[in-house]
């Protein structure tokens, strides 16, 4: 099905990546419960074991159910591969692996997740890599970050907590300048609103634990590779363009082309990493998937209603929804996420940090916990969760100040949702 591109969008999230199961006709991908598989001969082990033919060998690498998955989401991004893994945070790492070095950084948006935040703030540096955090706004600094040893530009599509949308066009631009590839994590906007590698983007990560599974169950990450960068262009991609010792001096660019990095990333990245990807949360993912277009329509629907009410409320100082006309980034949605600017995004509440705390306690509808993308409306209090090991000024850099909720907007009945935040603010903000 990725090669078919004939498809519409609504076709490829149901028939991408799954083929009725040819030993008993199964039209759903099967869940393959098996740690390892059999090889028809010596010779055929072999071949496997030498990346000279693609098979199972052993489920830390590939899975049936988890490789329908990373097929599907491939022709849903436009990518040349993808790879699945065992989280969002699994996925970054995965995505930097083969890029990076002792000394090497990674020039990073200050808009991102409290949690990648502290990812590349602080446990990177275990490896020996390091990242530099600026305005993705200021090209100019941006450009001006990049060093000898920068190996990676890394963004969020839409930016989770505050909805802000990154200009991905003007970030690519930058990028082939400097030869550094882009990698955009995808997760709130998902395929469907944005398409990152046709705005220029190397690499797309995904939480698809999020809205990709759209249901709270089960938590994954996956790495989509466009097949369109030269890591062979410099020496700065040793991993991808050197000899690899531990198959016989193979040169992955050389010798696979546009499916070098998922290649490497599952021969090289899941088997010594072992972040794998388990056949059950796949499968869920899979039939979540299978609505997306039609959740994320709904999403969008909802938070553009919730967001205009909010921002009339005088218990509210702000919102921060690209959504509105009053956004600075409302300009972005048609060249960046035409379909929307997704159902994320943060609201600033009158009486600061107690009337936050005070907001989420009060809700009835809405559930507190530390996700996004759940087909219900979801509230979480980043400076009390999400963003608490940030210091203050770092917490508002990201837009998560101590004033900040995060709203993830469901698909419920829009007036229902209204409803529960409106007495909620009423006990919050008394």
């Amino acid at each position: 099905m990725t090669d078919t591109p004939t498809y519409g969008f609504d076709t490829l999230q149901i028939h991408a990546g799954a083929r009725p199961d040819p030993a008993t006709g199964a039209r759903q991908v099967p869940i393959y419960q098996t740690t390892a598989y059999v090889f028809r001969d010596a010779d055929h082990a072999a071949a496997l074991f030498n990346l000279q033919e693609v098979g199972y060998i052993y489920s830390r690498l590939t899975n049936p159910t988890v490789s329908a998955l990373a097929e599907r989401i491939a022709a849903l991004e436009g990518g040349a591969g993808a790879v699945c893994c065992s989280s969002g945070h699994a996925a970054q790492i995965m995505a930097l692996f083969p890029l990076m070095g002792p000394g090497c950084n990674v020039v990073a948006s200050t808009r991102l997740y409290g949690g990648t935040m502290q990812q590349f703030a602080n446990t990177i540096r275990k490896f020996g890599w390091s990242a530099k955090f600026v305005d993705f706004d200021d090209l100019a600094a941006l450009e001006a970050a990049v060093d000898g040893d920068t190996r990676a530009i890394f963004c969020e599509s839409i930016a989770n907590p505050g909805g802000y949308i990154t200009d991905i066009p003007a970030v690519a631009k930058v990028a082939d300048k400097v030869g550094l590839p882009l990698i955009v994590d995808n997760t709130s906007a998902t395929p469907y609103l944005c398409r990152p590698i046709e705005l220029g983007a190397t690499l797309v990560v995904h939480s698809t634990t999020k809205y990709l599974t759209g249901n709270g169950t089960v938590t994954g990450g996956c790495i989509v590779d466009s097949g369109k960068f030269d890591w062979s262009a410099s020496d700065k991609f040793p991993s991808l363009s050197a000899p690899e010792p531990a198959y016989h001096g193979l040169k992955f660019h050389e010798a696979l082309g546009g499916m070098a990095f998922t290649f490497h990333s599952i021969a090289i990245g899941l088997r010594d990493l072992g972040m794998t990807m388990n056949p059950q949360a796949a499968h869920y993912t899979l039939m979540g998937i299978e609505t997306l277009s039609l959740r994320m329509a709904r999403h969008v629907e909802n938070a553009r209603a919730v967001a205009k009410w909010l921002e009339a409320d005088p218990r509210v100082e702000a919102v921060t929804y690209a959504g509105l006309e009053s956004s600075p980034y409302y300009g972005r949605i048609a060249r960046v996420c035409p379909k929307g600017a997704g159902a994320l995004f943060t609201v600033a509440v009158k009486g600061g940090y107690a009337a936050c705390v005070k907001l989420v306690d009060s809700l009835q509808l809405f559930s507190h916990v530390a996700n996004l993308g759940d087909t219900r409306s979801l509230i979480i209090h980043p400076a009390s969760t999400t963003h608490r090991q940030l210091p203050e000024d770092r917490q508002i850099a990201a837009g998560a100040g101590p004033n900040i909720v995060r709203l993830s907007i469901g698909i419920e009945d829009p007036a229902d949702i209204i409803a529960d935040l409106d007495q909620a603010l009423d006990k919050a903000t008394a």
